[in-house]
């Protein structure tokens, strides 16, 4: 039988209109994310877990207490976590999840067949389905971040540092200030670690484009007087 390949154009807006179209058509659907998970060995020395751990060797607190993700395939995640796990760090993953997304509620309520029907808003992260390479069993707490706070963190992060970053990474931010906030408040001391995903220059249309924030993501202005409280006190509400 000939196998025929589909090349699924990116206004297909649903990983199950390309599984149907596939069938329809005769064709092969070609799903990368599926496999994900296992595209990296966590064992070994040669992955983000084990490069995100030696980078913290000579830090004053080497061992994190929190490692904080943002699930795309959900690869990412699983490494670290099954990392963690295997090599036995006293390290909790929390994986932050953006506006219409399911893996938070898949982690929930075990449900895969749990489907979205809006896109996330937050370019690389967040799904309308449940993929496969998403390892709910390595993460010990989800969170779900405005989108709003995504965004106003990485135009807040570029005050702080002169460089743009993508909103997954306000993504990323926003959940790990969260934790610090919880820690301060519970006298608890450590170190948060979390992944700067990629630059914000190719976003310069959108994420750092006021009207298209305006149009598409809503007023900024609530969660940068939350992040600027945080920078003056510690804490973030």
């Amino acid at each position: 039988m000939v196998v025929k390949l589909i090349w699924l154009i990116a206004q297909i807006k649903s990983m199950r209109n390309q599984k149907r179209l596939a069938k329809e058509l005769n064709g092969h659907y070609m799903d990368q994310f599926t496999y994900a998970e296992r595209a990296t060995d966590w064992r070994g020395n040669n992955n983000i877990a084990n490069s995100i751990f030696s980078q913290m060797q000579l830090e004053d607190h080497p061992i994190p207490t929190w490692v904080v993700m943002s699930p795309g395939t959900g690869g990412t995640s699983a490494t670290i976590g099954r990392f963690i796990r295997y090599q036995q760090h006293n390290t909790k993953l929390c994986v932050v999840d953006p506006e219409n997304s399911v893996f938070h509620d898949y982690f929930k309520t075990g449900d895969m067949t749990i489907t979205g029907d809006k896109g996330s808003k937050i370019e690389g992260i967040g799904r309308p389905r449940v993929e496969p390479s998403f390892i709910p069993g390595v993460v010990d707490e989800m969170r779900t971040i405005a989108d709003a706070a995504s965004v106003a963190t990485a135009h807040w992060l570029e005050k702080l540092i002169g460089r743009k970053a993508g909103a997954s990474t306000g993504t990323n931010l926003y959940g790990a200030l969260q934790l610090a906030s919880e820690m301060k408040r519970n006298g608890e001391t450590g170190s948060i670690v979390t992944l700067l995903c990629d630059s914000g220059e190719r976003y310069l249309d959108t994420y750092y484009n006021p009207e298209w924030v305006t149009n598409n993501i809503g007023d900024l202005t609530p969660y940068l007087d939350k992040l600027e409280a945080f920078q003056a006190t510690g804490f973030i509400e």
